[in-house]
Parts: structure tokens; C-alpha cells; sequence
């Protein structure tokens, strides 16, 4: 028998929870301030701040019960955008255009990524070209991956 192939979100959603990520499925805005609320109540979050860097992000997220900063040191998450999802490994692909010119280690180790499946891609390699055909006159730099690790406490 042939190997059944599942969709490209499916392989996305079962290896990034297979690393530890948590995937919530949003079909609308309301759905994702509500499901914000959710994230924010389970960590304990209600007087803590995300750290947002990207204005648009900011701006979309401003009806949001969410209290932002763009100060790191004041900062207990991060929500941001990717490039794209990783569907082969489950990991994120990320460029400066979310991180700026930070290092990993310089963010809050709390990420909330806000992505659609349109971002979904096979694999890193096709991640690499969309953000090459995305951005001819100018490729961000400082390209990376992150991938969910489980911690045991």
C-alpha cells in the first residue's frame, strides 16, 4: 500500500505539537482576541506584557485585552508574525522582518505567533524561496528557524 500523505496543514499541526507547540485554529478575529484571552488566563499573564515590534501587528491586536511594549526588559512574551510554518519538521521560519535585528536570545522566551495557513510550506527550502520571490528588491536578514522545545519541569 502506498503511504497516505496528509494535508500540508495536518503534518504542520501534528509535528509542531509534536515539539512541544500548541496550535489554535482562529476563523476570525473574534476567535483569536478570544482565544488571546485563553493564552493570557492559562500563563498567568493578565498583568504582564507582550512585547510587539512590528506596528501592524500592534494595530491589529489593539482591541485585544492584551497590554504591549516594545521594550524587552519590560516584557514577559512576544507576539509576533513568521514567514512561514514549516510543514516537515514543524518548526517557524522567522526573518528580521519579526525579529528586527534582536537574537533569539535577547526576545522573551514566550512566543505567540500569529500566522495563517497560507504560510504553511513543505520545507525550509520552499520557505527560502517564497521569502526570495516575496522581497526581490530587498531579503531580510537574520533568517532563522525556531523550533518548539518541550521543557520538563
Amino acid at each position: 500500500m502506498p503511504e497516505i500523505k496528509l494535508p500540508i496543514d495536518e503534518r504542520f499541526t501534528i509535528n509542531f505539537k509534536a515539539n512541544g507547540g500548541k496550535f489554535l485554529y482562529c476563523g476570525n478575529l473574534n476567535e483569536i482576541f478570544e482565544n488571546l484571552d485563553y493564552i493570557i488566563a492559562e500563563n498567568n499573564w493578565q498583568e504582564k506584557k507582550a512585547l510587539i515590534l512590528d506596528s501592524n501587528l500592534e494595530d491589529k491586536f489593539k482591541g485585544s485585552s492584551l497590554v504591549s511594549t516594545k521594550k524587552i526588559s519590560e516584557s514577559t512574551y512576544f507576539l509576533t508574525t513568521c514567514e512561514n510554518l514549516i510543514a516537515n519538521d514543524g518548526s517557524l521560519l522567522i526573518s528580521s522582518k519579526q525579529i528586527f535585528e534582536k537574537k533569539l536570545p535577547e526576545l522573551p522566551l514566550n512566543f505567540i505567533v500569529f500566522a495563517t495557513t497560507r504560510q504553511i510550506v513543505e520545507n525550509i527550502g520552499e520557505g527560502l524561496r517564497g521569502i526570495k520571490s516575496k522581497n526581490r528588491q530587498k531579503i531580510p536578514t537574520n533568517i532563522t528557524t525556531i523550533h518548539m522545545q518541550i521543557k520538563f519541569a
